[in-house]
């Protein structure tokens, strides 16, 4: 079995199909990748769009099992101007036939890189509270959880837990880390408590 790993620029008429059958199959089987229902062509199409739209501020990765699309991962910058060195990890996907050959570890390890060699200095991501094998996957590739939102993601009268995770992927020359520390830009002092008599 060949697996191969390919970061397509534009989309023609197969990456588009292979794209829409690998994002259909995943949410039908149960996928927690941002639909309730299993999208449509156009709207796996408008998503393919925009992420291949600006190459500065997102990628996405495919992977090929025996010449097949059967995964895939992006990432995509934030779009403030203060956090335009943070990049989220999308719609990382297996087909359901491809489920166990490893291809989520392999196009997270390749985003992470990518992201890496794009000058971003973190990664995050969301993920619902119940994929625990998809929490292990990303711990084990040094992600850790920084908050949760209970019961925050809708899917029918169904209320899952948003996890979300974050990768260091270390600063730039001259980027002083100040941290929570008092002073500097936007600082106020702390208040004394109110006490109630």
């Amino acid at each position: 079995m060949e697996i191969d790993l390919s970061w397509p620029t534009e989309a023609d008429e197969r990456l588009r199909a292979e794209v829409h059958e690998v994002l259909h199959a995943v949410v039908a089987a149960g996928g927690a990748i941002g639909w309730k229902a299993p999208p449509g062509r156009a709207e796996t199409d408008a998503w393919l769009d925009g992420v291949l739209a600006s190459p500065r501020d997102g990628a996405l990765v495919v992977a090929r099992v025996d010449g097949v699309l059967r995964g895939t991962a992006t990432w995509k910058r934030s779009e403030s101007e203060v956090f335009e060195h943070m990049a989220e990890v999308r719609r990382v996907t297996a087909h359901p036939a491809a489920r166990g050959l490893g291809l989520g570890a392999r196009l997270v390890g390749a985003v992470i890189e990518h992201a890496r060699a794009a000058g971003l200095e973190m990664l995050t991501l969301g993920v619902r509270g119940n994929n625990h094998g998809a929490i292990q996957l990303y711990e084990s590739l040094g992600f850790r959880e920084w908050g949760r939102l209970p019961n925050v993601i809708a899917v029918g009268d169904f209320r899952f837990d948003d996890v979300r995770m974050y990768l260091p992927l270390g600063h730039r020359e001259g980027v002083v880390l100040h941290g929570s520390a008092p002073g500097g830009l936007g600082s106020s002092p702390a208040r004394p408590s109110l006490s109630r008599s």
